[in-house]
């Protein structure tokens, strides 16, 4: 039997782009009139790198959350694993599919690999469209006056307000026309929920699309206020929460960017707060343009000379740091947060890396992989560039010399020791005195605090004034012969 072309249906394949609303692959599938598709393919060889742990406990959450929202309005989520383009190609054999829909990814092996996918297909009469639905504006489009990418944030997001305009808002359509008799996977049998031990008792997040809605609307009714301040202090709930709902596409950055703005118009909050909270959505932007132009930074220093760093090879050291062992309060207390959330704060991100980097000395690309590993929001471009930026190998990096001291940081950002407290409880009875250097405590403070160093918690892993200098000798030789950015 011959199908006629208005009834092939459209595949509308989802990657990170797990919502209804504001999703342009899908309004432009709904567009045709014709039958629609929806699938997931999970792929785990073709897009390095794999996806982490954390991130397919989310996963597991959104697609769920996903298919919820697609059944409501008639339609369901095929879910295939395996190789994409074998699972397209299948897909299109069961159905007669002659069309694939697709936000575009842009982080280097998946742009490459969706390129490929795409010539493929179209040269067999299938036809490959794809939108850019996960950032402001596609990778390419904010150039310098030299038409070369920008290595500076500032002058990037100037231009970037300036040149890129909000696209219509599309809401969620009402009803999908979803042939059946596609096959689709069991999502538990993909095993994404971790069993054996089950280590996300911790993660108190809502995935999908309504949980994105939720923490938009609670950060806006609450930390968004005095958002450039209280960011800065890890006790507070003062940060958004929307990176994770960001990376999966749970939620348009426009969205987010459109609901702060029209906060501050309607007097709920004061401007400088909104733009100041659009400027992080913005250094997400500027990761992901970086990344896109420079593929080599996910596993290669930005500025070069970096890549002759002596790291030190030091599996005692870097296992303490993962552990939240270091002796270090702030330190650890972030790690161990990490560990049982499947998030960290800001502040505290940048601290335990330029710990590990700089007082161990240990190479960034394993507390990237960490990172990769343990995060819920463990976006490639982000990660890969915040470590850079905190090593000083980054572009428009942290200045080398620039070593958080973690006791101050402790004492400066977390003054009443709360976030301490709760993440490294066993320093609870600590004076807030002594408890960023609790070694520096004296004897009967430490004995009326219940906490024998070495046995209750440990002594520092290394002394902060010799891992100060010791970086400052090897990075200094590093950049000795920096040439400096332009644009």
């Amino acid at each position: 039997m011959t199908i006629e072309a208005e009834d092939r249906p459209v595949i509308l394949w989802f990657r990170q782009d797990l919502r209804l609303a504001d999703n342009p692959a899908l309004a432009h599938a709904v567009e045709t009139g014709r039958p629609i598709l929806p699938v997931y393919i999970l792929d785990q060889g073709s897009a390095a790198p794999s996806i982490g742990a954390a991130s397919l406990w989310w996963l597991d959450k959104s697609l769920r959350a996903l298919d919820g929202s697609l059944r409501a309005r008639g339609s369901r989520l095929i879910l295939r694993r395996g190789d994409s383009e074998a699972e397209l190609r299948h897909l299109i054999d069961e159905t007669g599919a002659d069309a694939v829909y697709m936000n575009r990814r842009f982080e280097p092996a998946a742009f490459a690999r969706d390129a490929d996918i795409a010539h493929g297909l179209q040269a067999e009469g299938v036809a490959c469209k794809g939108w850019n639905g996960t950032l402001l504006t596609r990778p390419g489009s904010v150039l310098n006056g030299s038409g070369q990418p920008y290595k500076v944030f500032t002058p990037f997001h100037r231009t970037l307000l300036a040149t890129v305009a909000a696209p219509p808002h599309a809401s969620a359509p009402a009803g999908l026309a979803t042939p059946p008799g596609a096959a689709s996977d069991d999502i538990d049998a993909w095993g994404l929920h971790p069993t054996r031990p089950d280590w996300s008792g911790g993660f108190d997040w809502t995935p999908g699309e309504a949980g994105a809605e939720a923490a938009l609307a609670a950060f806006l009714s609450r930390g968004l206020k005095s958002y450039s301040t209280g960011r800065d202090i890890p006790a507070e709930p003062a940060t958004s929460r929307l990176s994770p709902y960001l990376h999966f596409g749970e939620i348009s950055p426009w969205r987010a960017v459109e609901a702060a703005r029209t906060a501050a118009a309607e007097g709920h909050v004061p401007a400088a707060e909104a733009e100041k909270f659009v400027a992080e959505i913005g250094w997400r932007e500027f990761s992901a343009h970086l990344l896109h132009a420079f593929p080599q930074m996910t596993d290669k220093a930005f500025r070069p000379e970096y890549d002759a760093m002596p790291w030190r090879d030091d599996p005692v050291d870097l296992d303490a740091w993962q552990r939240g062992q270091t002796g270090y309060p702030v330190v650890d207390a972030g790690m161990r947060e990490l560990w049982a959330t499947g998030f960290m704060h800001n502040r505290v991100r940048m601290i335990v890396a330029s710990f590990l980097i700089k007082h161990l000395l240990i190479d960034w690309r394993e507390g990237e992989a960490w990172f990769r590993d343990t995060l819920v929001d463990a976006d490639l471009a982000s990660n890969v560039q915040n470590w850079q930026w905190v090593a000083g190998s980054g572009a428009d990096a942290s200045p080398y010399f620039r070593i958080f001291n973690p006791i101050t940081q402790g004492r400066k950002f977390d003054a009443d020791g709360r976030y301490v407290r709760r993440w490294v409880p066993e320093l609870r009875g600590v004076p807030d005195r002594w408890l960023h250097a609790p070694w520096t405590a004296p004897p009967e403070i430490l004995r009326d605090a219940r906490v024998r160093l070495g046995a209750d918690y440990p002594r520092p892993i290394v002394d902060h004034d010799l891992a100060r200098r010791r970086a400052l000798d090897a990075l200094g030789a590093v950049v000795a012969h920096r040439i400096p950015d332009g644009d």
